[in-house]
């Protein structure tokens, strides 16, 4: 009998444990995520009642692709569109509480007396709160549909992003093992630059991928071609000085602008969670219990540090936003715990050997406590509101109320120049990363393969051709986009005083588009200056005024958009976003809402014009969600039919009473099955019946009686099949079908 590998056995130790243990924090109510991290204690060395895992360092490497797998869905369930959407509260909420805790847990450490990077991760251990322990404790709660619990997620969604910008920061920091700005600031240039790059080339190339071979695609297709190109972004990452997690999590948010993200997301699920249940297992084989019995002082400082920490910056935060005092508290207090990238960042800096033994299970005691205590926390937020409130002097009460009042977001409108400007900067940087991708490729990749296939300068001339052909688009977008905008025109006309600016920010673009062909020609001919100079100027005209160039980028344009958008544009066409004209009803007190038309409703089947809900209700409707088919703004004659859901227009006050209304129609539609029930019943036809020698269409047997004649049996016994001009003659025996009030009437004449 051939010999187990280790790898399968401690494979099966693992996963026994991790389903019974899954299973006991299931019936307790309690977070699976600690019913792995249970798991991998007790099939670790440190619990000795039970076998253990032997090959720990394979389950290392499992565990770094189960992180791998995680930040990959998350990345699936992440877009940066949603970074403009969260709005300035959820921004300033998680900076303050980044950089604060970042702080805090630095300063914890060094009080301690550990090392730099000891108390720089774990004040990036413990900034983060935990996404999956807060959605559920708000569903388990039923704080979901609260306000502060929208900021909050809002909150999460930032942290995530910035959780993995941190990895790669504290990547950068362990490696040179040193704190010096310069590095840092390199090391954020060089993550702007290839994040830009890669989903700027990736929403591009990818879409138009899976759009081509759609009819190749099924559901085992799909998904290895998406963890192939997760894990080739892993490798580039890898290469580029990055780590895996934020190689998978740049492809999770490519692929999330995709039409085929939801089927992908849910492809990868089954994968995700058996990896990441690898990953938690693995974090807690790593949890000592001498260890934490030797550091329960420290664990007890950082809980409170976590705790007290979390709840005071997230309410500072909030308050500086312009929120009242009740959302800051209540969101303070939602987010007192630490989760998924604790252990992540903690299992980095175990990887980068950078970070003491001690700090790994003491973090996961922390995270353990403070997950446990969450819904206590949420509880506790209102008494803690009124306490806080009752005892604060009224200047300070007044003062945070009119703050609060102040700061509308709806009041702060942008001007022309900030939009104008913004665009500049924003289509500079993009384009410009772009064209320093080409450069970089053509000079590192083509020329050494033209020098090698073709003779003396022709190489050079070629390099240079393909270089500036492949710059031409790129570099007209930065010299003429934006120069017949809305805003550009505003300005100019506005005010004289404008144009001098304007025409700056034309000429600035235009020498960084020159900048560029000229650094080409340069490092490839060695000749004068002021040749060089002369073709620069023949270029950048080339360029600006080609009909080709001019086709091309904008062709480019359109298909980024459109790939960016077109996720959003499905989901307003299925009517499971609103779209965005939704936003700006606010401003004039109007709302759009969704409404589903009950099949049993009696507005179903009835025209607009009959249902009048304008005059009726106040309320108008804009469309009609049928299926995967929408109807705006609908006719007159339109008809609404069962399970329709229709997008409404107008106040809170109308739209709630023409809810109410619909509720009410759908409880007053009849519900009496037993007198609708359809029922069997025969009728002879003697001499006097009013039913003979007339046919079955004369009769009004179904028209005037509602009933349905299924056969008709002749005197000699046949049964014959119902004929509308079959004439019906004494002794004739009918068979009726139809409600039992009906056939009562009937058979009564």
């Amino acid at each position: 009998m051939s010999e187990l590998a280790p790898l399968i056995a401690d494979l099966a130790l693992i996963l026994i444990c991790a389903g019974v243990m899954t299973l006991i924090f299931k019936k307790l109510k309690q977070p699976l995520v600690l019913g792995y991290i249970v798991a991998g204690f007790i099939a670790s060395p440190h619990f000795s009642l039970t076998p253990s895992v032997m090959d720990t360092a394979s389950i290392h490497v499992w565990s770094d692709i189960g992180v791998i797998f995680l930040l990959f869905a998350l990345g699936l369930e992440f877009s940066f569109k949603k970074i403009v959407k969260v709005g300035g509260p959820a921004i300033i909420t998680a900076l303050t509480i980044i950089f604060g805790m970042l702080f805090l847990g630095f300063m914890v450490g060094s009080a301690f007396g550990w090392g730099k990077m000891d108390a720089l991760f774990l004040g990036g251990m413990i900034c983060m709160s935990s996404t999956t322990i807060i959605y559920k404790a708000f569903e388990d709660l039923g704080l979901s549909k609260k306000k502060f619990a929208g900021l909050v997620m809002s909150v999460l969604i930032l942290e995530d992003i910035l959780a993995v910008v941190l990895m790669v920061v504290l990547s950068t920091v362990a490696v040179s093992s040193n704190f010096e700005g310069g590095e840092l600031v390199r090391s954020i240039l060089k993550l702007v630059f290839f994040l830009v790059l890669w989903l700027v080339v990736g929403i591009y190339l990818i879409p138009l991928i899976l759009k081509k071979t759609r009819s190749l695609m099924n559901d085992e297709t799909l998904l290895v071609a998406s963890l192939g190109l997760c894990f080739m972004m892993v490798v580039i990452a890898a290469k580029t000085g990055f780590s895996a997690a934020f190689g998978a999590f740049i492809m999770g948010s490519i692929l999330a602008e995709t039409l085929e993200a939801e089927h992908i997301e849910r492809l990868v699920k089954p994968v995700k969670d058996l990896f990441g249940a690898i990953f938690f297992v693995s974090v807690g084989m790593m949890v000592d219990p001498a260890m934490i019995g030797q550091y329960w002082l420290p664990i007890l400082i950082i809980t409170l540090t976590v705790i007290i920490g979390q709840a005071t910056f997230a309410t500072i935060g909030v308050l500086l936003s312009g929120q009242p005092l009740k959302t800051a508290v209540q969101s303070g207090f939602s987010l007192t715990q630490i989760g998924e990238f604790s252990f992540i960042i903690a299992s980095l800096g175990v990887a980068l050997g950078v970070t003491s033994n001690f700090l790994y299970p003491i973090v996961v005691a922390v995270s353990v406590i403070t997950i446990f205590l969450t819904p206590y926390m949420i509880r506790l937020a209102d008494p803690a509101y009124d306490l806080l409130y009752n005892h604060l002097p009224e200047r300070a009460r007044t003062f945070l109320d009119n703050y609060a009042q102040s700061a509308d977001p709806r009041s702060s409108k942008d001007s022309p120049w900030r939009k104008y400007l913004g665009a500049i900067v924003k289509m500079v940087i993009i384009y410009g990363i772009l064209c320093i991708a080409i450069c970089a490729i053509g000079f590192s990749t083509l020329l050494p393969l033209a020098e090698k296939w073709i003779p003396g300068i022709w190489s050079h001339i070629v390099t240079a051709a393909v270089i500036l052909i492949a710059l031409a688009p790129f570099l007209r977008a930065i010299m003429i986009k934006k120069n017949k905008s809305e805003e550009f025109q505003t300005l100019w006309e506005s005010d004289r005083a404008n144009r001098a600016p304007l025409i700056a920010s034309i000429v600035i673009r235009f020498l960084i588009a020159a900048g560029f062909v000229f650094y080409v020609l340069a490092r490839l001919f060695h000749i004068s200056i002021l040749f060089i100079a002369v073709l620069v100027v023949g270029l950048i005209v080339l360029m600006v005024f080609s009909r080709w160039t001019r086709q091309y980028s904008r062709r480019i344009e359109q298909t980024f958009l459109s790939n960016l958008n077109s996720r959003d544009r499905q989901a307003e066409l299925l009517g499971e976003k609103k779209p965005e004209y939704a936003s700006r009803l606010l401003d004039k007190d109007l709302h759009l809402a969704d409404f589903d038309v009950p099949a049993e409703v009696d507005w179903a089947g009835k025209e607009l014009r009959e249902l009048n809900f304008g005059q009726r209700y106040g309320v108008h409707v804009v469309s009609i969600l049928r299926g995967a088919r929408r109807i705006n703004i609908p006719k007159a004659t339109t008809r609404l039919f069962p399970q329709d859901r229709i997008q409404v227009i107008g106040t809170d006050k109308e739209l709630e009473a023409f809810g109410a209304a619909l509720i009410k129609h759908k409880e007053d539609s009849p519900e009496t099955w037993s007198d609708s029930e359809m029922v069997l019943r025969r009728l002879s036809l003697a001499e006097g019946s009013p039913f003979v020698g007339k046919n079955l269409h004369d009769s009004g047997i179904r028209n005037q009686y509602h009933c349905l004649v299924a056969g008709i049996e002749k005197p000699d016994g046949n049964l014959h099949i119902p004929d509308a001009t079959m004439p019906l003659e004494a002794g004739d025996v009918l068979w009726l079908v139809g409600e039992h009030d009906d056939l009562e009437t009937l058979m009564a004449l």
